[in-house]
């Protein structure tokens, strides 16, 4: 897998591509995708409370630093940051389709005694409703603080969305495990992308921030495609690695609420 330097009209389906986020979502046509399932960086180095720096220990060891985030230092100024995300959303709005969604989860934080709640970065798109995922298990280094135990996922949705029968009887607080042996430090379990495809009806979803491909490898057990990029190599290659495994067909969720 080599950086690309341009795209030759759409990007093809059931690809991973090592390249910039808004650079693969220029290059996807107009209300062309049913769904996108992403978790962006958190921008953890730029944080009051130490974020990234702060945890010696436990999934963090060998996995900060130039090793995992060389390519991107998660640490960008707080408006900058803003900024990006809104750009990576505005492109997010315009690839889906009049019946499509966005699944975006982030984190809230309080960051020198003011609560980011991303309202900044969410302002202006159409949120439909929020979802807490409630992250079950985990472990805390940081003894000023109460474990934290849940990220924020934002359904941003275009008028004609519905969700498939059924689904509207989920509540809106996800009960999923952590990942305990995860490759990636900041990946979210498969669960998370399978059943915002299983509520979607999705037949192609995107994922701008691919990771080490856990939504690739969701819309892959439940047989559509996906298109997924990420900036780093060594991610792209953990795709590559975990979309080579065999699996069974979908099962339905039997840890979430």
């Amino acid at each position: 897998m080599k950086l690309l330097p341009a795209f030759v009209g759409q990007p093809e389906r059931n690809k991973v591509y090592n390249c910039d986020a808004l650079h693969m979502l220029g290059a996807i046509n107009a209300e062309s995708v049913d769904l996108v399932v992403t978790s962006p960086p958190f921008n953890l180095k730029n944080s009051t409370g130490g974020g990234m720096n702060y945890a010696k220990k436990g999934m963090w060891v060998n996995r900060s630093g130039d090793k995992w985030y060389s390519e991107f230092d998660d640490d960008t100024p707080h408006d900058k940051y803003v900024a990006w995300q809104r750009a990576v959303l505005t492109e997010c709005t315009r690839i889906i389709k009049p019946t499509g969604a966005i699944f975006y989860n982030h984190t809230w934080r309080v960051q020198a005694g003011l609560l980011q709640d991303r309202s900044d970065i969410v302002a202006g798109f159409p949120v439909r409703q929020i979802i807490i995922w409630h992250r079950k298990g985990g472990m805390n280094f940081n003894d000023s603080y109460f474990l934290p135990t849940y990220e924020v996922i934002y359904l941003i949705a275009k008028p004609e969305f519905r969700l498939t029968p059924k689904a509207n009887t989920y509540s809106n607080v996800w009960s999923i495990t952590q990942e305990v042996d995860k490759i990636h430090p900041n990946s979210f379990p498969i669960e998370i992308p399978r059943r915002c495809i299983e509520a979607s009806g999705a037949q192609l979803v995107v994922d701008p921030f691919g990771g080490a491909g856990t939504t690739a490898r969701a819309a892959q057990i439940q047989g559509i495609d996906y298109i997924t990029c990420d900036l780093a190599l060594n991610y792209c290659e953990m795709s590559r690695r975990s979309l080579a495994l065999p699996f069974t067909p979908p099962m339905f969720f039997e840890n979430v609420s």
